[in-house]
């Protein structure tokens, strides 16, 4: 297959990709295939395989993400979405390690590096349940996600003239990311008085403080209220129009279809799809897949899935929850309260 290729330095490219036309230009080229080589990848993965016990939940051959654009990885629940999350930004370990095991970002190995060095290297995520330390004002929760602040170093804490003009600017700078996204009213509130949705955005935005080249979003609309999730679009977007790469798991196909330039398709673990939305969503895999006992719903050439059948799949998902988290009512519960 011939590369696409665009000129310029990796920044350079990235920036170009604002124009939804260039975007589509650059993955004409790219076919719709599981393990589709990509123009300009800024993520490589390879032979990457994670089992439990017998169970495989990931076996992915090959993977590239595009740079400078927005990928969706889509699946059903236990696709292996969230665990190849954990695999790559290096919060679990592949089976495959002796086996051959390797992936690499924007040119740099990362199969043999802990979760903060993949931070580090500029592959920032956030988490399907939001990890806002609850006990911290906002404002402490974004300072803590700037690295190499020398206020850190046991040595130089002790002199204030070392770290203070810094801890100036990281502050101004949380100021700022704060008020993009529109918590900067809350910087002084403690961080588990937010919302459930205010803290996607302040995990969000707490990972902006690194500035990274790829964030990876992990189910960012789960339990957001409509006016929230349109707010967390908007910032997406805007991300990738600034020239970042982001590659996001997600369950509403609206969404999907609505910001994603490429998606990406995990069943069983395994890519058995890729493509642009339009094209993927078509895809016989997908529809089996997704569908299951719903193989007979009818697709239109909008949707998915009709709303009477992503009802009914919803409240099966519920009713299925239900049954193997019987505790699931307490979860909720203030602190101190007994059950």
């Amino acid at each position: 297959m011939s590369e696409t290729t665009t000129p310029g330095t990796p920044g350079t490219r990235a920036a170009a990709l604002a124009d939804p036309a260039a975007r589509r230009e650059l993955m004409a080229g790219v076919r719709p295939e599981p393990g589709a080589v990509k123009p300009d990848p800024i993520l490589k993965v390879d032979k990457i395989e994670r089992q439990f016990g017998g169970i495989t939940a990931v076996d992915v051959d090959h993977l590239e993400v595009q740079r400078g654009i927005i990928t969706a990885l889509i699946g059903p629940n236990g696709a292996g979405k969230t665990t190849f999350f954990n695999l790559i930004t290096g919060f679990d370990k592949p089976t495959s390690a002796g086996r051959g095991a390797h992936w690499e970002f924007d040119g740099r190995a990362l199969n043999k590096t802990s979760s903060s060095s993949v931070a580090r290297a500029g592959m920032v995520r956030t988490f399907q349940l939001t990890k806002s330390l609850n006990r911290m004002t906002v404002m402490d929760n974004m300072m803590l996600g700037a690295q190499n602040q020398a206020g850190e170093n046991l040595l130089k804490s002790a002199f204030k003239p070392f770290w203070r003009g810094q801890e100036k600017a990281v502050a101004e700078k949380a100021e700022e990311l704060l008020a993009r996204f529109k918590l900067l009213e809350k910087k002084n509130d403690y961080a588990g008085s937010l919302s459930g949705g205010q803290r996607k955005l302040l995990e969000m935005a707490r990972a902006l403080m690194s500035d990274p080249k790829m964030i990876m979003l992990d189910e960012p609309m789960a339990g957001v209220n409509p006016a929230l999730t349109q707010s967390l679009l908007g910032h997406i977007q805007s991300l990738r129009d600034e020239g970042m790469t982001v590659l996001f798991v997600e369950h509403d196909m609206h969404v999907v279809r609505h910001i994603s330039d490429w998606v990406v398709v995990m069943a069983e673990g395994r890519i058995v799809a890729e493509g642009p939305a339009d094209t993927v969503m078509s895809n016989e895999a997908v529809i089996d897949a997704y569908l299951g006992a719903h193989h007979d719903t009818d697709l239109g050439d909008d949707e998915l899935l009709s709303d009477d059948a992503v009802h009914a799949l919803e409240d099966e998902v519920r009713a299925d929850e239900a049954a193997h988290q019987p505790g699931r009512h307490q979860a909720h519960k203030p602190e101190g309260e007994k059950p």
